[in-house]
């Protein structure tokens, strides 16, 4: 019960917002604007011929690689500056510079270094995945209370213990923070990443439905199928950030 209540709220005001964007198109008799009917029979036919999957799957495949390199930069690095205080005060201001810039600032140097392939996207993606998490990680590891950590050496508790069994779960709950932030400017940064490659990927899509005969049938439809792939990829993080080893804290 407690599940439904919190499931048909937002439902119903989705529901109201289709009924809305169905009658202002049928008020305004727009020739160019599609209706909610023609953006389902629109998503319904890519999703017949097989097209609708390949473009999910390329972008799919350009996040999670992007993303995957950089937890494998951002972590030891995030750890490194949160444990060093000279590798903290050197590095910290370089990144508070590079993170404010968008990832979309960097499409003509992008295109300049990669061209227009696959690995101009997966730059752009790890360049807006990577300093969310090295920023929260670090910060993650200050806010471990020093007690613990000066406790832990009085008892000469070795370093590459204290360090797996204090600093890494203390730290997790931050770490996933940062990836969920990440993981969620990086689908943001897709789209406008793939409007740069060939042949694939829902950016594409949407500017492919544009350019072949006004297709907003098909922009809008990728318009809401990023919104739900963005939402699921949410529910994920979330899921793991409820774990039972992600909560863990010190008692205080």
């Amino acid at each position: 019960m407690d599940r439904l209540n919190r499931i048909w709220p937002p439902l119903l005001v989705l529901a109201a917002i289709v009924a809305l964007w169905w009658a202002v198109v049928a008020h305004s008799g727009s020739l160019i604007f599609p209706s909610p009917r023609q953006v389902a029979l629109g998503a319904l036919e890519l999703a017949r011929d097989g097209t609708l999957w390949q473009h999910i799957a390329a972008s799919l495949l350009r996040v999670a690689t992007g993303f995957l390199l950089a937890l494998v930069v951002a972590l030891p690095l995030g750890l490194w500056m949160g444990r060093v205080d000279a590798a903290y005060r050197t590095l910290n201001p370089v990144f508070q510079i590079m993170r404010p810039i968008s990832p979309i600032a960097w499409i003509p140097i992008a295109i300049l270094w990669f061209g227009v392939g696959d690995v101009a996207p997966v730059f752009l993606i790890f360049l807006a995945a990577v300093f969310p998490m090295i920023v929260q990680t670090s910060a993650g590891v200050h806010a471990i209370d020093g007690r613990y950590l000066r406790a832990a050496e009085n008892f000469g508790v070795p370093r590459a213990k204290l360090f797996r069994q204090v600093i890494v779960p203390a730290v997790l709950p931050e770490v996933l923070t940062g990836m969920r932030i990440s993981l969620g400017v990086a689908w943001l940064v897709v789209v406008a990443a793939e409007m740069i490659v060939r042949s694939s990927g829902l950016g594409f899509l949407i500017m492919d439905a544009r350019n072949a005969g006004n297709r907003y049938d098909l922009v809008v439809a990728a318009m809401i199928i990023i919104g739900l792939i963005g939402l699921g990829l949410d529910a994920l993080m979330r899921r793991l950030e409820g774990l039972k080893q992600v909560r863990w804290r010190y008692a205080r």
